[in-house]
């Protein structure tokens, strides 16, 4: 199948200092390409995968599980690791699920961790119904798009493909238990108003994970896909002044 236009994986060879991107469920690189893009002009070496599944159509996407999504990351995160010195990981929404899961099962092989609007559970009634609605519906409607700026799309299904939604449940259920075992340095950007995700999520989270360097930003202007909205400018400066206060001289020499 071909790719939905902006859904391309992107690669930049930069510098010492790594940093993987990891995008939303049924998103694709598009949502997060200007962050990945604003590091890379930076200097930084940055990787942003595309999913399995995702950035086709939904179809492509109801025969993945989340076991198929992280060992992508998986696999992006040991390419870093083989040429930087220093690797951080950055997601946006069930982005910042796999990037935790990064952090609790990798420990010292990632730095340091950004999330935007991260997903700690599937939420509603409907949460309690997919294991049997998703044999009965295909699909629901969307999530893709949740932005307050005029004019702005996200690149992202307008379906749910339920079994997929039904992985993704499992996998946030097991994530949380392993929340304790995340001890990097993290910074969680959140926006009050939004539609996919509570802001009970990101509360859930800072009270399970055992780092102690922890900053939390609010983005007052912006809905869920928050990389892409009001505050998109706030988000990629913070995740650079977050990577060189940690990554010490690279990162910082790496500006301009």
């Amino acid at each position: 199948m071909p790719l939905l236009p902006g859904a391309e994986p992107f690669r930049h060879d930069g510098g010492e200092v790594g940093v993987l991107v990891c995008h939303g469920f049924t998103g694709s690189p598009q949502s997060v390409r200007p962050w990945a893009n604003y590091l890379a002009e930076r200097g930084l070496t940055v990787s942003l995968p595309l999913l399995p599944g995702h950035g086709t159509r939904w179809q492509d996407m109801a025969i993945t599980g989340w076991q198929d999504w992280y060992a992508e990351v998986d696999r992006e995160l040991w390419r870093l690791r083989e040429r930087c010195s220093r690797v951080f990981v950055c997601g946006l929404s069930m982005g910042g699920a796999l990037t935790l899961r990064l952090a609790a099962r990798h420990g010292a092989a990632v730095s340091g961790i950004v999330l935007v609007n991260p997903a700690n559970k599937v939420h509603g009634l409907a949460a309690r119904t997919l294991p049997v609605m998703r044999h009965l519906v295909p699909t629901t409607k969307g999530i893709a798009s949740d932005i307050a700026k005029p004019g702005i799309e996200e690149t992202g299904y307008d379906r749910v493909p339920l079994h997929a939604a039904h992985s993704f449940r499992g996998f946030l259920r097991k994530l949380d238990t392993e929340l304790p075992q995340v001890t990097q340095p993290l910074l969680l950007m959140r926006s009050p108003q939004d539609h996919v995700v509570p802001p009970a999520d990101s509360a859930r989270i800072l009270s399970r994970v055992s780092s102690l360097d922890v900053t939390e930003r609010l983005l007052e202007k912006s809905y869920h896909v928050a990389t892409l909205d009001h505050d998109a400018e706030t988000i990629f400066e913070e995740t650079h002044a977050f990577i060189s206060r940690l990554a010490g001289s690279p990162a910082a020499a790496s500006h301009g």
